[in-house]
This record gives structure tokens, sequence and C-alpha cells, in this order.
């Protein structure tokens, strides 16, 4: 997924697990039939690491951390290294970005508390800075230290690197739904000159940005910082990490949070097919608060559901054969690529279905495109300027290496439409070819599902929502079932993750764990 930052803003902190082009997210599945080896859940279970430091990694936990200011107020930097490939720790190091806020007191001090936005690819430096060293709750904040680490590929730590911003503007108005054999190959040939480009560019680099890695990475950090045990709050990609942590350091679990849980047993293809459905059932919640209001372009009181996914289906396919104006100083008009990237933008927070409903009828009925532009742009991560963050390039690269492709061709992604387009009439087709990207990665996979138990750890806080589009309930239970000391906390309601989007009693649940170490009760429901 990818850190939005529009009017769902990084209050949140949800981030982006697949995206209608780049990103082929944690995420790459539909499957084509009943279970198989390529969709059924993972029966092999993460192993933890020996407690014992390996005397070749002493120097990398015995490292000083040298802070210096920022430039943002309250808030400290330092550079710590890891090694790039931890089988061979001499082989080279990999730079690592981290940021602290202090305790504010009062109280006594709990250590650090690490957070992680989610993606792959959000910078959780960038992330703290904006919101959780400043938005958390004041409680939290005056107990913890407020750390986050930038993931090695993303933001500040080596990021991966891939297209420039004109070539990514081409690359994110590719169309997705290709309707004939020229668009199939055009939309490939888009693949294969970002999975090109990334590998010319960070080529070294993009063998070693696993997430298991990345959990080791945490696990310096947190020596350094003199910590006995990691305190964490992770959102949706976070809440992997985390749990990835955990299972390699079930003895150095400390006040875990995974919060829009991902569920780490499922192959590619089944975590696309779930993500998909995910997308439609926040439709689905959209479009019957749409027709209540006055201002939706879709219909009106008493229009069915799938009919107002029929007229938004039928909206993108005008937009693919006559795309509209923008005003956008670069001269991109909306097409349907980008116009379902904006929508797709709107189903992680309700709060942001008044702008989508806004932006839907000035591209319908005045055939304006700016607003839908300016909600795929805060999805990919776009400034005015044309500029991309790292986000995209860091999101393939870990999806990519993390999990074996979902399909290696675009006839396999034929056959798998069926079901694409059950889970999601809306969006199935355009997530399906999605799917594709990573069979075209310079770098083959190193990972591959598996059940996380951490057998050992502490009472760890597994958060669901509900109606999440990007990260299905399911995945929550499932997580929570995998993990043994998982309590499962789930808010019956819209968007993606729930920390911090105005539950009191969530809200007040994992304050509460946080502050004293006490889990939530079994089963606990807040609304």
């Amino acid at each position: 997924m990818h850190t939005r930052r529009s009017s769902r803003s990084l209050r949140t902190g949800g981030i982006l697990l697949t995206a209608a082009l780049l990103v082929s997210a944690c995420s790459a599945s539909a499957s084509t039939g009943p279970s198989t080896s390529a969709t059924a859940a993972a029966e092999v279970t993460l192993a933890a690491l020996p407690e014992a430091t390996p005397a070749a990694l002493a120097p990398y936990y015995g490292q000083t951390a040298r802070w210096r200011s920022c430039g943002v107020p309250g808030f400290q930097c330092a550079t710590l290294k890891a090694p790039l490939d931890y089988a061979k720790p001499g082989a080279g190091d990999v730079r690592l970005a981290v940021s602290r806020k202090k305790a504010t007191g009062p109280g006594k001090r709990l250590g650090s508390l690490f957070v992680n936005p989610g993606g792959p690819g959000g910078s959780a430096v960038g992330y703290l800075q904006a919101y959780a060293g400043i938005g958390y709750p004041a409680a939290v904040r005056a107990r913890y230290d407020m750390v986050a680490v930038d993931p090695r590929g993303v933001a500040r730590s080596e990021p991966v690197e891939c297209l420039d911003g004109r070539k990514m503007d081409t690359y994110t108005q590719t169309d997705t739904t290709p309707d004939d054999a020229r668009e199939t190959t055009e939309l490939v040939d888009a693949y294969k000159e970002f999975a090109e480009a990334c590998g010319a560019h960070s080529p070294g680099l993009l063998r070693h940005v696993s997430t298991v890695e990345t959990a080791r990475d945490m696990d310096i950090v947190r020596a350094v910082l003199g910590d006995r045990k990691l305190n964490y709050v992770g959102a949706s990609y976070g809440t992997f990490l985390g749990a990835t942590y955990a299972g390699l350091f079930p003895g150095r679990a400390g006040r875990l949070v995974l919060d829009g849980a991902m569920d780490p047993s499922l192959p590619a293809r089944r975590m696309n097919l779930d993500q998909t459905a995910g997308f439609e059932t926040a439709f689905q919640s959209f479009a019957k608060d749409c027709v209540q209001q006055p201002d939706c372009p879709l219909g009106g009181k008493g229009t069915p559901t799938a009919e107002v996914g029929r007229h938004l289906k039928a909206f993108f396919r005008k937009l693919d054969a006559h795309p509209i104006p923008t005003g956008d100083a670069d001269g991109r008009r909306l097409g349907e690529a980008l116009a379902t990237t904006g929508v797709i933008a709107a189903m992680y927070d309700e709060s942001s279905w008044a702008q989508l409903r806004e932006a839907l009828t000035s591209a319908m009925k005045d055939k304006d495109g700016a607003g839908l532009l300016m909600l795929s742009d805060s999805y990919y991560e776009r400034d005015a300027g044309g500029r991309y963050s790292n986000l995209m390039p860091a999101n393939a690269a870990v999806n990519c290496l993390d999990l074996p492709p979902a399909y290696g061709s675009p006839e396999e992604v034929e056959r798998a439409l069926p079901s694409f387009e059950k889970a999601s009439p809306v969006f199935g087709e355009g997530l399906a070819w999605a799917s594709l990207s990573c069979a075209y990665w310079p770098v083959r996979a190193t990972g591959e599902p598996h059940r996380i138990e951490a057998r050992g750890a502490a009472p760890i806080v597994v958060v669901g929502t509900t109606r999440d589009p990007a990260t299905p309930y399911r995945w929550a239970r499932a997580l929570a079932a995998q993990l043994a000391s998982a309590r499962l906390l789930t808010y019956e309601g819209d968007g993606h993750t729930a920390y911090g989007r105005g539950s009191a009693c969530i809200d007040s649940a994992i304050d509460t764990y946080l502050l004293r170490g006490t889990p939530p009760a079994e089963g606990k429901r807040c609304s």
C-alpha cells in the first residue's frame, strides 16, 4: 500500500498493499479454483533465531548512536549500520536512518516505542515526525521515547530507485485493464521497464530488502538504544514486520500492537484475491452512504449498491476510451488507471468519502479530472513538481522479494479474471492485472508463505477492522490464531486500521496495553 497523505492524512498510518498498477503489494492473489499449493495457507512456521548474538554481528549491536538535530523541533536523528547480507556480515553495510523524540514525562519512562506506518515502503521517520511523535496520546508520549527506523531501501535508508518522475507519470497511466493483445503487450512492457530500471539503479540492494532482514535491523536498533525488549506499534504491512520480529525474537518482544493485520501464511494469489474482496466491501459501504447524500453522482436514494458499482465501472470505461482534462501542469489527463487509483485511495478512510463524491461529480458532470488526479497523486506520493517518493519502488522491491510472484504470464492472469471480477465487479479486473508485475522482477523471491507463532512472546495485541479495504478482517483473525500469545481486538467499522481513528474504545484499550501491559479482554469488540 502506500502511505496516503490526502484527506486521510498521516493520522492512521495505513499503507498501500496493492495499487492499481504498480503495487504488487504484499499481495498478488486470486485463486483460480479450490485450495492448491498456490492458494492454501502455509504450514511452515517461522523459526526463532538463537538468543545469543553471533560474534560476527557484535560490532553492529555494539554501535553508539550519535544523535543530531533533524531540523524538526523536538526530534533527533542518527544513522546506524546493519549488514547488507546477514549471511555474510563482512560483505558490506546498509545505512539505517533513525529518528526519535524523547519521552516528555511525567511518569516513569517505559523505554522506546517503535512505530511503522506500513507499505511496504512507507517512511517510518516521516510518519514519526509528521504524526506519531506529536499526535499519539500525550500519556504514551510522556512515558516512551518515540522511535522510527526507515526500513532498508526506504526513504532515508538507502532508498531503492527506479524510474524518474516523467517515466513514473507514464507508468502510472498505463492501462491496467487491457482490451486486446496490443494493450496487454503494453502493460507487460511497462512492468518490464519498471523492473529493469530498479535492477539497474539498485542491483545489490534489491536482494536484501526482505521483511526478515528489516526485522533483524530493528533488533540491532533496539540494542543500540539500550532497550531489553522491543515495544512497537505497526500498521498494515507494519503488522507483518512486527509479527516477523516477534517470530524471530520472541523473548525480546515487548508490547506489540499490530493494527490492520496481515496473514503471513497466505501465498500471493490468495492475498490479492482477499484484498480485492476487501476493496469491494469498502466500496459497498461507500455506495450505501453515497446514495443517501444529495451530491452523489452515482445514484440517488434507493439505488442498489450493484447499480452504483455499474455506474462507476461504466465511467471508468468512458475514461479508458476518452481521458478528460485535469489542468495538470505536466499535461496529464485522467484516464481509467489514474481514476481507479483515485477511487481506491478514498476507500482507506470514510472521512475521504465526501472528497471522493466531489471529485467524481466534477469528473462525471463537468469533465474535470483534477479532483481524482489529486487523490491518485496522494496515493502514489507524487508532489506538485512531478517528483515521486520512493514508496512505489520500495513497495515492489519488498513484495517481490518476500513472496514468489502470483502469476508468470498474461495467460495465467486471464484464467484468474473471473475470480477477481467475482470478488469485485468494480476493481477486480485491474487488481488482477496488477498482480502480474512481480513476474518480471530482476531478483528471485527469497521468502515463502509461513505461519508465525512467536511462542514465548509476551501478549501481543492484533487489531482488525471489520470492513477494512486493504487488510481484510479475516487476516487479523488468522494472525491472532497463529500467534501463541495474541489477543484480537476488533473494530466494527469502516476504513483501514483502527488506532487513532476516532474510536475511544479502541484507543483506550491500546493505550492501556501500552502503558500498563494489560491486553484487552479476550474477544473485545469496539465500534
